[in-house]
């Protein structure tokens, strides 16, 4: 890949495609340093024995070359997993928008949108391309930030000038794509030239790339939620270390003896006078002699160290105590549970503000490639699941309140949980069960229709002499035959 020697160094702003891709490849270098290394955490991989003493290495590398207390995947996995897209809805229309949804579904962006949710968190933002495939299907291609990076206009933090990727696919050829507003450019597969891309106009009019940011602010670059969580885990990552070298040499309990002989080899070297074992007994001939044992250390000290890192870890990260066990194992229950979730869910529900902008942009982009007028659907509305953990029957019994309400059933549905195609399933359902109700009451006996004809005078005497039933009317029929 030729890149000029210090990146792009005009005094304005890019011009020509190669001009824009030196100074977007050079954007690029310098956030993968603190991207990889976020990785790294997340994965577990980060700094082997570099908490161990120099000489306990060579020692204790077995033991630390495959050790991991790793903290850092818990804090992420424990916010993504709440993390759920399960429709989009736009306030003019009744219910979800099923073309929406079909994009999503094109694209495996109910699985996919996970690791996009993943690497923003961790590495501080991630992308999604949006393109025409081979049948002009709108196409959503969620991309690393390791091999893409993006411009914002002037001023604006929302509007984009340029977006650039670069990756190396599995065969060592090279790819290189630019978007502009203008136009799209394109280097040959495998070629190190950047001057020999061709160039064709861009049918969207926009750059088709959508920034999904971590913890935005109005100034600076987003940033990763490792950021302030690596310092505590590289501090327990050194206590616990010294931990397991002090289990080595000073856990075990030192044995001593005292008024004993020294006896010495040939070389002067002192011989071991014991063979120390379970099954074996010291004893001396020596009336003057005497056996003691030192203390072994006591690993306590470490262990609450680790508890309180913990505990910061946990404020710092709004991550549940409990998730690390830090209250002796015992997990909390009821009440207790829900409010110790509480910072998480409101971290979930912040993240959800963002990512779920990015979505709708995302699918307004999808729309633009079918020249759908829903392209300019600005009051369009990520649903995403709930993200707060309820038993089961604390959710329905609340579904039920919200029905005294007269909230529609459709949304209750939603709200407990069941995604778009269940719920369309469900119209289905109710529709057929209309119709067997309908075909069961045609078969089952008719009642009789009120203003029917009123019974003859013969018929009405017949049934004014009728005896009364029941026992009362026993009693009066039997005075009556005696007459």
């Amino acid at each position: 890949m030729i890149v000029p020697p210090n990146g792009y160094a005009a005094a304005g702003p890019p011009e020509s495609p190669t001009d824009w891709l030196a100074y977007l490849y050079g954007k690029l270098t310098d956030q993968l340093p603190d991207m990889f290394r976020y990785a790294e955490y997340y994965e577990g991989e980060h700094q082997r024995l570099a908490f161990s003493q120099a000489r306990f290495k060579a020692e204790f590398r077995e033991v630390f070359e495959s050790w991991r207390d790793n903290f850092c995947g818990l804090i992420i996995d424990s916010a993504t997993e709440r993390m759920t897209v399960d429709a989009f809805r736009i306030p003019e229309s009744p219910g979800t928008d099923k073309d929406a949804w079909e994009f999503w579904q094109r694209s495996s962006m109910d699985v996919l949108s996970n690791a996009v949710h993943l690497d923003a968190m961790v590495q501080g933002r991630a992308y999604v391309l949006v393109w025409a495939d081979k049948e002009g299907e709108p196409s959503i291609l969620p991309v690393s930030a390791e091999n893409m990076v993006v411009q914002y206009k002037p001023g604006s933090r929302t509007e984009l000038e340029a977006a650039a990727r670069f990756f190396m696919d599995d065969w060592g050829r090279q790819w290189v794509t630019l978007w502009t507003e203008d136009y799209v450019y394109e280097t040959k597969r495998g070629e190190a030239e950047w001057e020999d891309g061709t160039k064709r106009p861009n049918p969207l009019g926009v750059v088709p790339v959508v920034p999904f940011h971590n913890r935005s602010r109005l100034s600076g670059d987003p940033y990763s939620d490792l950021a302030n969580v690596i310092p505590i885990q590289d501090a327990i990552n050194k206590t616990v270390s010294d931990a397991l070298t002090a289990s080595e040499f000073a856990a075990f309990p030192q044995r001593y003896v005292t008024g004993l002989e020294i006896v010495e080899d040939d070389q002067g070297n002192p011989v071991e006078p014991f063979k120390v074992a379970v099954d074996k007994l010291l004893q001396a001939e020596d009336p003057q002699a005497k056996f003691g044992q030192f203390e072994a250390a006591s690993l306590s000290n470490y262990c609450d160290l680790v508890g309180l890192l913990l505990q910061h870890m946990s404020s710092i990260s709004r991550t549940p105590p409990h998730y690390f066990l830090v209250n002796g194992g015992a997990a909390p229950s009821g009440e207790s549970i829900i409010s110790a979730e509480a910072g998480l869910v409101a971290k979930v529900r912040e993240r959800m503000l963002h990512f779920g902008e990015a979505w709708e942009k995302v699918i307004r982009l999808c729309f633009a490639v079918k020249r759908d007028e829903r392209a300019k659907a600005f009051a369009m509305e990520t649903v995403w699941r709930d993200p707060e953990y309820r038993t089961e029957a604390q959710h329905i019994d609340a579904l039920l309140k919200l029905k005294q309400l007269n909230v529609p059933e459709e949304q209750l549905w939603s709200d407990a949980g069941y995604t778009p195609s269940q719920i369309s399933a469900f119209r289905e359902m109710r529709k057929d069960d209309a119709r067997a109700a309908a075909e069961v009451q045609k078969l089952g006996p008719q009642q009789q229709q009120p203003g029917g004809s009123a019974p003859s005078e013969a018929k009405a005497a017949q049934m004014a002499r009728k005896s009364p039933q029941g026992n009362s009317g026993n009693v009066n029929r039997k005075l009556s035959e005696k007459k």
